[in-house]
């Protein structure tokens, strides 16, 4: 189901989607953006953790709980 309008981020996928790419581009394509998500996930994940002052410590006894 597609929703209406699309989004801006949706326009410049379809433009950018619209030329034919080789597959070797395409997968550095999606390499870039799963890495530039994923920064902004850990930044994201270290602004949380030093706001609620988390240590190693927390860390360990949430991975170690059952």
């Amino acid at each position: 189901m597609i929703k209406e309008p699309l989004t801006n981020l949706q326009k410049e996928i379809l433009k950018l989607y619209s030329t034919d790419m080789a597959e070797n581009d395409l997968n550095d394509l999606k390499t870039l953006l799963a890495k530039y998500y994923a920064k902004k996930a850990v930044k994201e994940a270290d602004k949380i953790w030093n706001e609620k002052k988390l240590t190693n410590r927390d860390m360990d006894l949430w991975l170690n709980e059952e």
